[in-house]
């Protein structure tokens, strides 16, 4: 079972990877709200940040090829 620390931390990551500011302002407000440190919320930001960059890399790479076809 996970607790609700991590449920809220897992959340403010899924929402900044997936560009929802609505999710990461309610989450991260909710985390606060459950005595969560600073520390790591903001941890659970930057991996966020780092899927979605990742992400956003490999799209980056596939439009690129696409365009070459043409």
């Amino acid at each position: 079972m996970v607790d609700k620390q991590i449920t809220e931390l897992i959340a403010i990551g899924a929402s900044v990877s997936a560009n929802c500011q609505p999710c990461v302002k309610y989450h991260v407000s909710k985390a606060r709200q459950i005595n969560i440190e600073e520390k790591e919320i903001q941890r659970a930001i930057k991996t966020g940040k780092m899927v979605r960059k990742g992400a956003a890399d490999q799209m980056d790479k596939m439009l690129e090829d696409i365009s070459k076809e043409f």
